[in-house]
C-alpha cells in the first residue's frame, strides 16, 4: 500500500507538470536563440552575442575603410587596409587583420539563422514572429553588402596605380558605413527592410522590441 501510495503521488506530480515543463521548453527555446543573437553564442569571440560581434567588426571595417582614404598616392598603405576590411568582414576572404576572427558576414548570416530559429519555435509568440521577419531581412541586407565590399576591396589589393586604387577606396566607404546604418537605395527618404536597404541599426532596433516584448531586457 504504501508504495502504491507513493507511485501514485509521483504520477500525479509527472502528470500534473509535464505540460507545464514542455511549454517552459518551448518559450526558452525560442528565448534561447533571441539570447543568441543578443547577449551570447558559443562560436564568437569570447562568447558574445551574434549583434554585437557584428557591430564590433563593421566599426573595425569602417575604421580600416577610412584609413585606406588618408593619403591617395599610398597605394601600399589602401592595400594594407583594403584587406583589414576584408578581414572584418570576412576572415575567410582574408585571413591577415584586426578583426575579431568572426566576421560581420558570419555574424549577420548567424543573426538570421537563429532568429528564424526562434521565429519557428512552437511557443514563440506574436511579438517574436513580427520583429524576426524585420530583423531577418535587415541582417540578410547586411550580409549581402558584406559581400559586395569583400568583392570590392578584393578589386584595390592587385593594383599597382594608385589613382585607380584611390577611386575604389573611395567607393569602399560607403557600403562600409551603410552595414551599420543601412542605405535609402530607393531615395523615399526612409530604410525600407523590405528592399534589401537595412543594416545593424535597424537590426538593433527590432530586437530590442522583441527583447522588451518577451521580458528579456
Amino acid at each position: 500500500m504504501p508504495h502504491r501510495l507513493v507511485f501514485s503521488i509521483a504520477l500525479a506530480a509527472v502528470g500534473g507538470l509535464l505540460p507545464a515543463t514542455v511549454i517552459a521548453q518551448e518559450v526558452n527555446a525560442s528565448h534561447t536563440h533571441i539570447r543568441h543573437v543578443l547577449e551570447a553564442f558559443a562560436s564568437t569571440p569570447d562568447g558574445g552575442g551574434l549583434l554585437p560581434t557584428a557591430k564590433a567588426e563593421a566599426q573595425i571595417a569602417l575604421q580600416h575603410a577610412r584609413l585606406a582614404a588618408r593619403d591617395p598616392t599610398d597605394i601600399d598603405a589602401m592595400k594594407r587596409h583594403a584587406g583589414h576590411v576584408m578581414n572584418a568582414i570576412d576572415p575567410a576572404e582574408f585571413e591577415a587583420g584586426p578583426g575579431l576572427g568572426f566576421g560581420v558576414k558570419a555574424s549577420a548570416e548567424g543573426i538570421v539563422r537563429h532568429i528564424e530559429l526562434a521565429a519557428g519555435s512552437d511557443a514563440a509568440s506574436e511579438n517574436v514572429r513580427t520583429h524576426a521577419r524585420h530583423v531577418a531581412a535587415a541582417a540578410r541586407a547586411v550580409a549581402q553588402r558584406a559581400d559586395q565590399i569583400v568583392d570590392l576591396a578584393g578589386q584595390i589589393l592587385p593594383m599597382s596605380d594608385y589613382n585607380q586604387a584611390y577611386d575604389l577606396v573611395l567607393k569602399l566607404r560607403d557600403p562600409v558605413e551603410e552595414l551599420t546604418t543601412g542605405a535609402d537605395v530607393s531615395g523615399d527618404g526612409a530604410i525600407s527592410l523590405t528592399e534589401g536597404e537595412g543594416g545593424l541599426e535597424q537590426v538593433g532596433q527590432h530586437m530590442a522590441l522583441m527583447a522588451e516584448g518577451e521580458g528579456l531586457n
